[in-house]
């Protein structure tokens, strides 16, 4: 059964869970977890992990995003986007000029604090913030930092303005809709969120989820990425037959081994392309600490 990463494109309306329970289903894989949720109504790329893929999340779920957003303006909800309840409408929106929108969202860029939404994921004493606050209790979680690195105007529409975003993770797109808003003094929320990129993955290579369940299983299996080509970002360093035996029984690997330093993760490559290992170089003993070992 092959192992790697299946790049989704997840629809609207349905939750990132539910997508892992039917790419399982269609893939016959023993596992499959997903690599970074998306919010029910959000949309676009989700990187889902297949059998030894679902070990590999931690080194994808900490890469930058690229996202295609749609704020809504004038109108503020609990949730920070559209699912949620109205606070609150504003009637000044035709005070709003081109210029002051674009000079407003141009100011998000860059490094700075973001506070979480109180309708999130995140937990507190074990528990989703989102169960409190749909219970009427708000928690609130101290402000992260995060970077966003590009937020671009497309489109003016209004009510609507139409932003794509590459920021860094943790990032929570519906907050910055509705501090845009804020900033403007007009209110907002996030309409609608399309994920276009992650980990070096792009939407426009990933599977339709309703294609899925037409596709034969050899087509399945086609469009998994492999685990070595799935972190194509880390260095990587092949290794002979030799010290492949040596990692596959979990034997102590350093310089002495022909390895080179380095000052990320290193992915150990077979000589027939396969990932071996992913390892980390520990400067204070000259040697290289086992993160997963992918040999049988």
């Amino acid at each position: 059964m092959k192992n790697g990463v299946l790049p989704i494109c997840k629809p609207e309306g349905i939750s990132s869970a539910r997508v892992v329970k039917f790419v399982k289903k269609f893939s016959c894989a023993k596992k499959a977890g997903h690599m970074g949720t998306l919010d029910p109504f959000a949309t676009g790329l989700l990187l889902c992990g297949i059998n030894k893929g679902t070990r590999i999340s931690r080194f994808l779920l900490n890469s930058s995003k690229r996202y295609k957003a749609k704020i809504c303006l004038g109108v503020e909800t609990d949730t920070y986007d559209v699912t949620g309840t109205v606070l609150k409408k504003s009637d000044g929106l035709h005070n709003l000029s081109n210029d002051k929108i674009f000079e407003t969202v141009n100011s998000f860029q860059g490094k700075q604090s973001q506070i979480p939404p109180a309708f999130s994921a995140l937990k507190h004493k074990g528990k989703p913030l989102y169960e409190y606050a749909r219970r009427g209790q708000s928690i609130t979680k101290p402000a992260r930092d995060i970077e966003i690195f590009e937020i671009l105007i497309e489109k003016i529409e209004v009510p609507f303005v139409h932003i794509d975003v590459f920021c860094s993770k943790g990032t929570y797109i519906r907050t910055i809709a509705h501090d845009i808003g804020k900033k403007l003094g007009c209110g907002a929320h996030l309409a609608s969120l399309i994920r276009t990129e992650t980990s070096g993955f792009t939407l426009d290579k990933a599977v339709e989820l309703d294609d899925l369940g037409k596709m034969e299983h050899s087509a399945i299996m086609d469009k998994i990425i492999p685990l070595a080509d799935a972190l194509s970002f880390l260095p990587s360093q092949s290794v002979d037959t030799k010290l492949e035996n040596k990692i596959k029984f979990g034997q102590k690997i350093g310089l002495d081994d022909g390895l080179l330093p380095c000052d990320d993760f290193l992915r150990i490559i077979t000589n027939t392309g396969e990932l071996a290992a992913i390892v980390e170089y520990d400067k204070n003993h000259g040697d290289f600490k086992y993160s997963c070992v992918f040999l049988n």
